[in-house]
């Protein structure tokens, strides 16, 4: 190992010599983690709800006035017909149609009944079906008022009722930061991990360097060493940019557990990553090869992670590959430690399987790396 200090001087002589590079590594991860998490947020609001109230009368008037008071809803304008509603999905200006229909009132004063009609725009699955839950509870709540109103309180019959009050554990503001953040951190250090390990030894072979040091008496271990430990330290610097500073400062995103468990975590996940990184480029011979494949598997790992999709709501086939993906533990650990402060007991699999991913993966590396003497 007397070549490791040369060869590590080496390459972060490279690293900081190549300013696009090193603009990559550290500026891109920090601006993406200030912008992403505004955009991560799954509670929907500003839903645009065109209202057709062709009764005009005081029921109407308090059930458009209680859908307006909710805050998730937009009211483009009060229509005469359905038709004109209509023209307003069709021009994307609507996401729902609200119609009150005529004696809306006189019918649930004396038949003690009515029906409204909703229309969902479910082009965007997401947002209508969202958009008809929140707007079925209103309902029902302004039912209930109804109801209440209409029957003299002596007359309703003294019955026991079970009243719910609920509890949100580990996140009791449903603060989406503190569920994206810690994910959306995991994934921008997996992506420059992988691309930029990947991308590294294909350099050497594209501008020819790789042959000078193949006769060179440097070992193997020597020479992959001397590649990943660079970009292990710069992992590890842009993991506690993104945790001790942009998550904490920007978006009060302070982990509830012990932040020693996370970075003992992500020194196994950083030797997961840029081995495979190393193994992208041990299959390719040019930059463009190595982008591609690295590409490629990033794309799995963000969509397979269970960091927008749960993976409990994926068929069979999908758990199978969403489990044997590094970044689902990962970010699992992450929001334990975050948010429910899960110690080294609660977490003792996923340092067992990240263990084992890293032996695999760098062994199937090292092994399909050929150096020629």
């Amino acid at each position: 190992m007397k070549a490791l200090p040369f060869l590590l001087r080496k390459e972060f002589k490279q690293i900081f010599r190549d300013l696009n590079m090193l603009r990559m590594i550290i500026v891109i991860p920090i601006v993406q983690l200030v912008i992403l998490p505004l955009a991560a947020d799954y509670e929907i609001k500003n839903i645009s709800l065109a209202i057709v109230d062709s009764d005009h009368s005081e029921y109407s008037r308090k059930l458009i006035e209680k859908v307006t008071a909710s805050g998730y809803f937009i009211i483009p304008a009060a229509e005469e017909s359905y038709t004109q509603a209509f023209e307003y999905i069709e021009n994307d200006k609507a996401d729902l149609i609200l119609e009150i229909p005529a004696n809306f009132e006189r019918d649930l004063v004396k038949e003690q009944k009515e029906t409204l009609f909703l229309a969902l725009n479910a082009i965007n699955g997401v947002k209508a079906n969202v958009g008809g839950s929140y707007l079925g509870q209103i309902i029902a709540d302004f039912n209930q008022e109804v109801r209440q109103d209409l029957i003299p309180a002596t007359k309703i019959p003294q019955l026991p009722q079970i009243e719910i009050t609920t509890m949100n554990r580990f996140n009791p503001n449903m603060n989406y930061n503190f569920f994206m953040v810690p994910g959306i951190l995991v994934f921008l250090v997996t992506m420059i991990g992988t691309y930029i390990s990947s991308l590294n030894i294909v350099k050497e072979k594209e501008v020819g360097t790789i042959e000078q040091i193949n006769v060179t008496p440097i070992k193997k271990s020597e020479f992959i060493l001397g590649k990943l430990i660079p970009f292990w330290i710069i992992g590890v610097v842009i993991f506690s940019i993104g945790l001790l500073l942009i998550a904490r400062l920007v978006y009060g995103v302070v982990p509830v557990g012990n932040i020693g468990i996370l970075y003992a975590y992500l020194f196994i996940y950083l030797i997961v990553i840029l081995g495979i990184g190393l193994l992208i480029s041990t299959y390719s011979n040019t930059q463009q090869q190595a982008m591609s494949l690295a590409f490629f598997f990033v794309m799995i790992f963000l969509l397979m992670s269970g960091l927008f999709t749960s993976i409990d709501a994926m068929p069979t086939w999908a758990k199978v590959i969403a489990y044997l993906n590094p970044v689902t533990y990962f970010i699992e650990v992450m929001r334990l430690v975050v948010m429910k402060g899960s110690g080294f007991a609660d977490l003792k699999l996923h340092f067992i399987v990240m263990t084992v991913f890293a032996l695999v993966i760098n062994t199937w590396a090292i092994m399909n790396y050929r150096k020629t003497s």
